[in-house]
């Protein structure tokens, strides 16, 4: 190192003590400024607090300036009601003294008409009093009228008791009346029975012990061959022979019944469950109900009154014997006499 400074030494001349000297100064200058800088910051963050304080002091004071000047306002508007109800006061005691000088002045009128008033309330009076005397009249009236009205009361209470009495008597005898007819009625249908039990008991006598016709309860049991071919409605000669013996005691039952008794002989037809295959027939409704028909028309053909007759188809809807045999169709094919009611 000492070499190496003598060789510099002895080549030229030395710059090294000035630039160490100029660096230096610099760097005391920087240090310096930056001394000046911080305490430049630090009186101005002093004195930007102080702004904010102040600024705080005033707005805490623009608030109490705000406050105190509504308060104002609210004083004013009291003092402005105050003023509007001491208007209006002052107006009410400048009316009420007004008022109390028309009386004043009134009542010194008044004392002049005192004389003319009494006379004519003393006229007033003595027409009050006959308007009473008109009315306590007229009351009178009314007391009578009332007497009146009760008596006539009394005579419709008497009236309505008659008629609940005449009523009561009017239900006994309905009652009676029905009673009497129930007993009529009773009395028409044994005699009916009766009718029917000789009816029947003359078509056992003429019709004989056939086992093709039968009595089931109340009815003729006809089976259908008897009257008809398979699936036909057209009655054949020997069904035609035993409607005509029918038709001969029908005529002469028809006489011996009273004619106040209605009564009916039915005519059923009934089929078995096959369907029917035919062209004329599309079902067995219509061709049971056919069959009762041609019964039917041939027995008024015979005479016997066509008001005593009626049709009925039942098809195979009411069967005797619901088994799935040859036996049973057959006793299901059948026409049936019922003497009945209308």
């Amino acid at each position: 190192m000492a070499l190496a400074r003598a060789r510099r030494n002895e080549s030229g001349f030395n710059y090294w003590p000035g630039f160490v000297d100029a660096l230096s100064t610099l760097v005391l200058s920087i240090v310096f400024l930056l001394s000046v800088f911080l305490v430049v910051q630090f009186f101005l963050s002093q004195e930007v607090t102080g702004k904010d304080k102040a600024l705080e002091q005033l707005n805490a004071k623009i608030a109490q300036l705000n406050d105190l000047l509504s308060l104002e306002k609210l004083g004013k508007l009291n003092l402005d009601d105050q003023v509007s109800q001491l208007r209006a006061g002052l107006a009410s005691a400048e009316a009420d003294r007004d008022r109390i000088k028309g009386l004043y002045e009134g009542l010194a009128g008044a004392g002049n008409d005192a004389a003319g008033r009494d006379t004519e309330l003393n006229k007033a009076l003595d027409s009050e009093k006959q308007v009473s005397a008109r009315a306590l009249a007229q009351i009178e009236v009314l007391n009578q009228q009332i007497s009146a009205l009760r008596r006539q009361l009394a005579a419709l209470e008497e009236a309505l008791n008659a008629s609940e009495n005449r009523d009561k008597e009017s239900q006994g005898k309905i009652a009676d009346l029905g009673q009497r007819l129930n007993v009529a009625l009773a009395q028409r249908v044994q005699e009916l029975s009766r009718y029917r039990s000789e009816f029947f008991g003359r078509l056992r006598t003429i019709l004989g012990n056939r086992p093709d016709i039968r009595v089931v309860g109340d009815r003729f049991v006809f089976q259908s061959e008897v009257f008809f071919d398979t699936g036909q409605a057209q009655l054949l000669p020997e069904g035609r022979a035993e409607l005509d013996k029918l038709a001969t005691a029908l005529i002469d039952l028809d006489k011996q019944i009273p004619a106040e008794i209605a009564w009916v002989l039915r005519v059923d037809g009934h089929t078995d469950v096959r369907p029917i295959n035919s062209p004329i027939f599309k079902s067995n409704w219509e061709l049971s109900s056919a069959r009762a028909i041609s019964v039917v028309q041939y027995l008024v053909s015979l005479g016997v009154p066509p008001q005593r007759l009626v049709a009925a188809g039942f098809a195979e809807f009411q069967p005797l014997d619901t088994a799935a045999t040859e036996e049973a169709y057959k006793r299901n094919r059948r026409i049936e006499l019922k003497l009945t009611e209308r």
